[in-house]
């Protein structure tokens, strides 16, 4: 008589279609009830129960059987299931991607026979044309979706965590307006529209990422109120006032928030943005009247003749336009160069690194000097000025 296997050892049976023994083992339950159970075959029952073995051992330790899932199969189902909550421009960004770097490399490849060195080989070859960043990325984008299959058991392991991202080709270096530049775009600007003059006076002379300028709205524009002492938005108190600033508070990333918890700060204005910002707010109330409408003081403050935000590439077009105005190689300069411009120009002039930094909104100082380390000059004279004056020669 067999003896029947006791609870928890799994069953053992010949099957004469396959001609092989199965041994299999309920290992839980899915969320509806239906049992979870894992599988091993052989020639022999021995063979077929430590198969069982092997594949139970995997379940343990978090890994799971091959399967017949390709690169891009994985890929694909990332990109449809794993990108809940980032902005559509950010999905479109992956997607692209991956259509472009990804897939056509290594969609065919099953994961199963995914290789460390099949990732080495691609990412080396894609590091001859592509930067250090879009390297990150796209190896960011094949990393999370294996890792996605993973959870899914549809591959054992992840070899693409185990790879370096190589260094890639450089990228365009970062550079800023000198002073005499600075003042001639100024002056460009001041014949240009009264939107665009308004942006790049702004931008030149407060530092505001692009990001946070085209996100500025008119309640965040406030005047300092001598008699209540206190910042109240202008579209409440109007221009007669000595003082006024604008809250950084908000940007065009999703949710609104800024890039950082210190990019949230309030900046008081120079007299020419204020003046700047006075004839934009007067050509829009003008404007609005114009076509019937009740002027508020609401909105934004960089808006498309509808009332909708500038785009970046609105900005970039106006931008080159006064660039060229100025004398200048349109092609040479971005908007976002007006801001590495304000680090230089304020640097040249002896402000402290540490305050510059408080001005851009960065975490610390740190990060002004990694970032814009061409634009700083060194700090290192303070003591010698300072003895200069103690010792006279």
């Amino acid at each position: 008589m067999t003896k029947r296997r006791s609870r928890g050892e799994g069953g053992l049976h010949w099957d004469d279609k396959r001609q092989r023994w199965i041994a299999s083992l309920t290992i839980g339950y899915t969320p509806a009830g239906k049992r979870i159970v894992k599988k091993g075959s052989g020639k022999t029952k021995t063979e077929a129960k430590n198969k069982l073995k092997e594949i139970l051992r995997d379940h343990d330790d978090g890994l799971t059987v091959k399967s017949g899932v390709t690169v891009a199969s994985a890929v694909t189902y990332w990109l449809e299931h794993g990108l809940n909550g980032r902005s559509r421009r950010t999905v479109e960004l992956y997607r692209e991607f991956a259509r472009i770097h990804i897939i056509p490399a290594l969609g065919k490849r099953k994961l199963s026979e995914l290789s460390v060195e099949d990732v080495d080989r691609w990412l080396a070859h894609k590091a001859k044309t592509l930067s250090t960043r879009t390297l990150k990325l796209i190896h960011g984008i094949l990393n999370r979706s294996v890792k996605n299959a993973m959870i899914r058991d549809k591959v054992k392991r992840n070899v693409v965590d185990l790879c370096e991202v190589p260094e890639g080709r450089a990228g365009r270096a970062s550079k800023a307006f000198t002073l005499a530049e600075a003042e001639a775009v100024l002056d460009a600007a001041d014949g240009a529209g009264t939107r665009i003059r308004a942006y790049i006076v702004l931008s030149l002379l407060t530092g505001g990422r692009t990001e946070e300028l085209r996100g500025l709205q008119w309640s965040f524009l406030v005047a300092y109120n001598e008699d209540e002492g206190r910042w109240v938005p202008v579209h409440e108190v109007g221009w007669d006032h000595e003082a006024f600033a604008i809250y950084v508070w908000r940007s065009v990333r999703k949710g609104g928030d800024t890039k950082t918890v210190k990019s949230r700060r309030t900046l008081k204005l120079p007299g020419r943005c204020v003046d700047a910002l006075r004839v934009l707010w007067e050509s829009d109330k003008a404007e609005c009247e114009a076509q019937g409408r009740t002027w508020n003081g609401q909105g934004y403050v960089f808006s498309t003749s509808t009332g909708t935000m500038l785009s970046a590439g609105n900005v970039r077009r106006d931008f080159k336009k006064v660039v060229k105005s100025a004398g200048l190689d349109e092609k040479e300069w971005t908007p976002r160069e007006m801001r590495q411009s304000f680090v230089s120009v304020l640097s040249d002039s002896g402000v402290p690194i540490e305050v510059i930094s408080r001005l851009v909104g960065h975490t610390h100082s740190l990060v002004t000097e990694t970032v814009y380390r061409q634009q700083i000059r060194p700090v290192m004279q303070e003591g010698a000025t300072a003895m200069d004056v103690i010792f006279r020669a």
